[in-house]
């Protein structure tokens, strides 16, 4: 397993409702899906698989520059969970989600 990370064209102005529902249900679709972190060092933050760092484990955060996501799994799990983050989400959301640095989207 290695350090995987991913910057995704969803930004940090989309509404709440977005966030709370749409954002929320794609989260939840995905595999490997923990919730969201409850204690002083993770709040809030959402998690898939686990959330010890030295396991495998994906976590994200929205960033000025999109929405991050983060983590350790191997090579070609990370690729398969990329792809599958991707199609959901730009299903749900209306519009091509993608990795802006890899000429994705616009």
């Amino acid at each position: 397993m290695k350090q995987q990370s991913m910057n995704l064209n969803v930004k940090c102005d989309l509404s709440d409702e977005i966030w709370e529902t749409i954002i929320s249900a794609i989260y939840e679709s995905m595999e490997g899906w923990i919730g969201f972190g409850k204690n002083d060092q993770n709040d809030g933050i959402p998690y898939w698989f686990g959330i010890d760092e030295t396991q495998k484990h994906i976590w994200a955060s929205i960033e000025p520059s999109g929405l991050l996501f983060a983590g350790l799994m191997k090579d070609d799990e990370w690729e398969q969970w990329k792809l599958a983050i991707k199609k959901i989400a730009t299903q749900k959301l209306g519009f091509k989600v993608g990795e802006t640095e890899l000429g994705e989207v616009d």
